[in-house]
């Protein structure tokens, strides 16, 4: 837990064990810590460096512990002072390149990358420098990376990067198909589906693409394109195929839905209703047991879904389209479901009432 500070996890343990004892001396400690005397007494050396651990003047030959408080705390302090001159180094050279990339040359815009490490590597870096959302369409035909290898994805959306992807059908027939998608979905990620998608893409926060480059080779490569007219053409591409696909969810017991894109679900009605009924988006998210990134994304796609700029005009929306109970009458289901055939396979046929 210490490793940040510079601190081993040899260093860690003698120093835990000497404020435990508060004061040892070396064959003591050695015999705590399981180690060597020799090795024992380098810590306890590389601990007074630090400031964590002193020679006790009382009795020679012994160690006492500095107190955490007092210790650990400089030691964070200087930590913090080197990640802010490291943030300053950062900045500075960030507007040193914005300043050499104001007027880029052509054959900046683009990039050619080949070879399969090479491709993964640069996928895998387009989610992690990622701070706002990641657009992707996915073919049933993972070349390179596939859903299940795609760690970065799990990390971005667990630091707050907002997913929206559409999978073509024959992704949900692969063998660990609906194991991914549903996991993509319990992360909170917007997910859709079209019969076929034009081409893999995948674009991060609207300034880089990566697109694959069809070859006569067997060695994959793929085009990463920055800030440009193209890129923006890539960006109108994912949104005319988003537009098309029928949202994914997660429907009860675990399974996948296809939900038609004109109205809410049954979550999104609960915190309507919530929300007109007074309740902030964090009272919300606690009596529905979401989180509160959920509770706005959610609020943020029905603003989308509705046109509007406003809550206020949220809620006129959501009364005029019976979205939420007026009068002591139900809302209406406006949300049309239907269950992939995937999941009715083996199901018996329904016998009719006779």
């Amino acid at each position: 837990m210490l490793a940040a500070l510079g601190l081993d996890e040899v260093h860690e343990s003698a120093y835990r064990a000497l404020v435990s004892v508060g004061a040892a001396d070396v064959p003591d400690l050695a015999r705590r810590l399981t180690l060597g005397e020799d090795a024992t007494d380098r810590a306890l050396r590389r601990l007074e460096r630090h400031g964590l651990a002193a020679q006790s003047s009382a009795r020679p030959g012994r160690w006492v512990a500095a107190p955490p408080g007092v210790a650990l705390g400089a030691l964070l302090t200087q930590q913090r002072h080197e990640l802010e001159k490291a943030e300053l180094a950062a900045a500075l050279l960030a507007e040193e390149y914005r300043a050499q990339a104001a007027e880029p040359a052509v054959h900046d815009l683009v990039e050619v990358v080949t070879g399969a490490g090479a491709v993964s590597q640069r996928f895998l870096q387009l989610q992690l420098g990622a701070s706002d959302e990641v657009c992707a369409l996915v073919t049933g035909n993972p070349v390179v990376v596939s859903g299940r290898d795609n760690k970065a994805e799990e990390q971005a959306a667990g630091r707050g990067v907002a997913y929206r992807v559409v999978v073509e059908r024959e992704v949900l027939n692969l063998p660990t198909g609906l194991l991914e998608l549903s996991a993509a979905l319990g992360r909170d990620e917007q997910v859709r589906v079209v019969e076929r998608v034009p081409t893999k893409l995948v674009i991060a926060d609207r300034t880089l693409a990566m697109v694959p480059l069809t070859s006569r080779t067997a060695e994959p490569a793929a085009l990463v394109v920055h800030a440009s007219g193209l890129l923006e053409s890539l960006s109108g591409l994912f949104e005319a195929v988003w537009r098309d696909a029928l949202p994914l969810r997660l429907g009860q017991g675990g399974g996948i839905t296809e939900q038609h894109p004109d109205g809410p679900d049954g979550t999104d009605l609960e915190i309507l209703s919530l929300l007109l009924a007074g309740l902030t988006d964090a009272s919300v998210a606690k009596q529905l047991d979401l989180g509160l990134r959920t509770v706005q994304r959610r609020v943020k796609r029905l603003m989308e879904l509705t046109g509007v700029t406003t809550r206020l005009q949220l809620g006129w929306h959501a009364y005029e389209k019976d979205w939420v109970a007026r009068e002591g009458r139900p809302p209406r289901e406006a949300v049309s479901q239907r269950e992939l055939p995937s999941q009715r396979a083996g199901r018996p046929d329904p016998t009719p009432e006779g």
